[in-house]
């Protein structure tokens, strides 16, 4: 992990249980990771990483990749692990459909001002997601809703994994589970915001809602 991202590991563990690998319909344990270029893009390579590690085969679309040096080291631990990475997004969605298990939301977050949502290349991405049929897990946010009140947006994700608290936009969320990545908040964190500590079993970093 790394002092400026301190969730990065603490999350993405959360992958074995929302998609257990006896669970996946196709006999090749693909999943399609879409990375966009801020923190939530960062949080989708370790999500990847973790992946390969627990026997997963990741793919990662990340089109446009950040300058910054802990970005890129995220990027060549992947590249190390022969993670594979698309040069290009299929148009057709149905191609996508066919060839992975599951799609891994990390294109927006919490962070990502709206109007990041109109901009390559993340609007090709949410344009892709909005027609997919195979489960979405989004990481914290999915991708195109509004962070607090508002209307949801127009992804509809079978998984939501939430980083330190659920946010506003998770009362909107009506898929099939929710994780809560928060053990990693220092007490005083949790005082000073209100935070509700969780039960997490044993030394699981993640618990389902």
């Amino acid at each position: 992990c790394h002092p400026r991202v301190p969730w990065c590991d603490s999350a993405t563990p959360v992958s074995p249980q929302a998609v257990p690998l006896l669970s996946l319909p196709r006999r090749q344990r693909t999943l399609l990771v879409l990375c966009g270029p801020a923190q939530n893009g960062a949080l989708g390579l370790v999500c990847a990483r973790h992946l390969r590690t627990f026997d997963y085969e990741p793919t990662i679309f990340y089109p446009k990749r950040s300058p910054d040096p802990l970005f890129r080291d995220f990027t060549t631990q992947c590249e190390k692990m022969d993670i594979p990475f698309l040069s290009y997004l299929p148009t057709e969605v149905q191609l996508i459909n066919d060839a992975y298990n599951a799609v891994v939301d990390a294109v927006l977050g919490a962070e990502v001002a709206e109007v990041a949502q109109g901009t390559e290349p993340c609007a090709a991405m949410l344009a892709t997601l909005r027609h997919i049929r195979i489960p979405i897990v989004s990481l914290d946010v999915p991708s195109g809703w509004t962070a607090g009140p508002g209307d949801s947006g127009d992804i509809s994700p079978a998984v939501l994994v939430s980083l330190a608290a659920p946010k506003e936009v998770a009362r909107r969320f009506q898929g099939r589970r929710h994780f809560l990545a928060g053990r990693f908040v220092p007490e005083e964190l949790r005082r000073k915001f209100g935070i509700s500590p969780a039960e997490y079993p044993g030394s699981d970093c993640v618990v389902a809602l």
